[in-house]
């Protein structure tokens, strides 16, 4: 198939997936073209199959901003006529879909397929908004086909808006070649002591992740626990965490790592992650943490007890419950041999039941089924 798949080519989730979906769909003889506005961060290898087609959005002093959305559009169509596109996949509907159903207008005498995946925030941030509402469910309704990555957002969207489209859940995937666990002994004397154990915590920093949980479990888990917390991320409330740490004296004992591109090695010196968020739509951060042998401690938010097998591959408690989630990673780091086998199940499960070609060919299979129709 030739394949045109449009995503955000930033750090996240979503970008990430598409990404690393395009690479392994051209690995199995597709021919993928990536379309956006910069060239997606993960794409970092040469293969024949793949191309990467930039948007040009004019800048002209009559626009107040710029018509990102008409500028994708375009070119999805211009690449959809010169490259015989099968289909074109788009990662988020705003304003992805929507452009997409453009481009598909601009080109209806060859028909072009619209896949469109939810990964979260557009329906559960943007979409809510009243001013892209209808525009979302529109998009959605005018997909030929449109998955989601857990069975939660599935649910959540035809709850917002109603829809009559049925939704395939097809869940977000690990390659196991790239997330396993490695030896980094000189990584962990860098920032933990040797009878000292070593929390993480991955994300974007925003509100939903609610960050003063995550400290608030760290330091009820430090007094039975000699550890360390690493902060891996950056966003709005970082500068507000830095100052609860500080307020807490717990300076010395958290460290602050910004936003890294691989987070393998640092996974790999790990022995707990904590994900303590009030929305999460999937939660990939905690099956890179799994594939990479870490138990997981995590709120029961979204798509999470989805991917996590309470008591076997880490632990669920509710939203805000820091004294819970705080005792349970008492009890995992303080028995070796729980942590052991928590730490091989997690890898177990998230190998048997993500890896990335068993979900890509779920994903071929859609593509099929949206062609057809």
């Amino acid at each position: 198939m030739r394949i045109g798949i449009i995503c955000y080519p930033s750090y996240g989730g979503s970008g990430v997936i598409a990404t690393e979906l395009g690479k392994r769909l051209a690995l199995r003889g597709h021919e993928v073209h990536f379309i956006s506005y910069d060239r997606p961060f993960k794409l970092n290898m040469f293969h024949q199959n793949i191309f990467y087609h930039e948007v040009e959005v004019l800048d002209y002093p009559l626009f107040k901003f710029p018509p990102y959305m008409i500028a994708l559009a375009s070119k999805i169509a211009e690449v959809s006529k010169w490259a015989e596109l099968d289909l074109v996949h788009v990662h988020y509907a705003v304003p992805h879909a929507v452009s997409a159903f453009l481009a598909k207008q601009m080109t209806r005498e060859k028909h072009l397929p619209i896949v469109t995946t939810l990964h979260g925030t557009d329906i559960t941030v943007v979409g809510h908004e009243p001013q892209f509402f209808d525009i979302t469910r529109f998009s959605i309704e005018e997909s030929d086909a449109v998955t989601a990555v857990s069975r939660s957002l599935k649910n959540e969207t035809e709850r917002i808006f109603n829809i009559s489209k049925e939704i395939e859940v097809i869940y977000n995937f690990i390659d196991p070649d790239e997330y396993h666990r490695v030896s980094v002994p000189e990584l962990k004397v860098r920032y933990a002591g040797e009878n000292e154990k070593i929390l993480i915590h991955i994300s974007n920093f925003r509100p939903v992740k609610r960050l003063k949980d995550v400290v608030d479990v760290f330091a009820r888990v430090k007094k039975d626990v000699p550890c360390r917390l690493l902060m891996v991320g950056d966003g709005p409330d970082g500068p507000g965490i830095h100052q609860y740490i500080e307020s807490n004296g717990l300076s010395d004992d958290v460290f602050f790592l910004g936003k890294q591109e691989r987070v393998v090695e640092l996974l790999s010196i790990s022995d707990l992650c904590l994900l303590t968020s009030e929305k999460e739509s999937f939660g990939l951060v905690a099956l890179e943490a799994m594939a990479c042998g870490v138990p997981v401690i995590a709120s029961t938010a979204g798509g999470l007890p989805e991917i996590i097998k309470e008591g076997e591959t880490g632990y669920l408690l509710p939203i805000g419950n820091v004294e819970a989630m705080a005792d349970k990673a008492v009890r995992v780091l303080t028995n070796p041999g729980q942590w052991l086998q928590m730490s091989g199940n997690a890898v177990k499960h998230s190998v048997e039941s993500f890896h990335i070609d068993r979900i890509v060919q779920e994903y071929e299979q859609c593509y099929q089924k949206a062609t057809e129709k």
